[in-house]
């Protein structure tokens, strides 16, 4: 069993704010209740996650309907640190799941595939990736992030399954990668200039950056391909917002 850490800490800015005045991402509302009450239910109700710390804005947080198994953590002024919490708070270093507040589709069901796929490789770090086709499958017209590489056409996820004792020592590292993520080239950039051209070319594999990403933090990494879609569709502009709201209510008319 897995204890997670959900990152619940990152102010609204824009282009949400254009849509919601709620000071902090993790409350925007979606049918009636914050956007990280969905992905604090979804780990819930996953059998192989225990506690669920979710790490943000305190007060704000103990408003919200959350899970038992939820224990609110005060956050940081920035990810890195709200992270740096998150792991304290845990009291053991065994493997964690971490898990942005902005993915209100995540399922138990995706949680689980993650899980049993990390599993079967021993590493410090897993993170998924998703193939084009199945987002634009199951959710088509939705924006996203993608990085051609030989073996296909990926976007990443927002969950993460991390040995805590690495947590110390990659931090400045990770602080650049998490800054870069949404910019492929960028990240490319911060791998070497042999990696920017493979990227451009398209002979990129996805073994040469675990490879690579694993040597840079000093550790060891597994990147897990995955079938769920719903791991990486985060809302970060209006139009995420819209398509999840609308996913959500279409969801609870069919249950009633």
């Amino acid at each position: 069993m897995y204890d997670a850490i959900i990152l619940a800490g990152g102010q609204n800015a824009e282009p949400l704010r254009q849509v919601s005045a709620q000071p902090y991402e993790a409350m925007i509302d979606i049918a009636g209740k914050p956007m990280v009450t969905f992905v604090a239910e979804a780990l819930a109700a996953c059998p192989q996650v225990g506690r669920i710390f979710v790490v943000g804005p305190a007060r704000e947080l103990a408003n919200c309907a959350l899970p038992p198994s939820a224990v609110v953590v005060e956050g940081g002024r920035t990810i890195v640190e709200t992270i740096s919490r998150g792991m304290a708070a845990l009291g053991h270093e065994h493997k964690v799941l971490v898990v942005t507040a902005d993915i209100p589709l995540l399922t138990p069901e995706a949680i689980q595939d993650f899980l049993a796929q990390c599993s079967r490789v021993e590493a410090d770090l897993y993170y998924p990736i998703v193939r084009r086709e199945y987002n634009e499958r199951y959710y088509p017209g939705t924006k996203r992030t993608y990085v051609r590489f030989r073996e296909g056409t990926y976007t990443g996820g927002n969950i993460f399954l991390v040995n805590p004792a690495i947590v110390p020592r990659c931090m400045a590292v990770a602080e650049r990668i998490i800054a870069n993520r949404k910019n492929p080239f960028k990240l490319c950039c911060l791998l070497g200039w042999n990696f920017v051209f493979k990227f451009i070319f398209g002979r990129l594999t996805l073994a040469e950056v675990e490879k690579r990403v694993a040597a840079m933090l000093g550790i060891t990494g597994a990147v897990i391909e995955s079938r769920y879609p719903e791991l990486g569709i985060d809302v970060d502009k209006p139009s995420d917002l819209e398509m999840v709201r609308s996913m959500v209510s279409m969801s609870m008319k069919y249950e009633v």
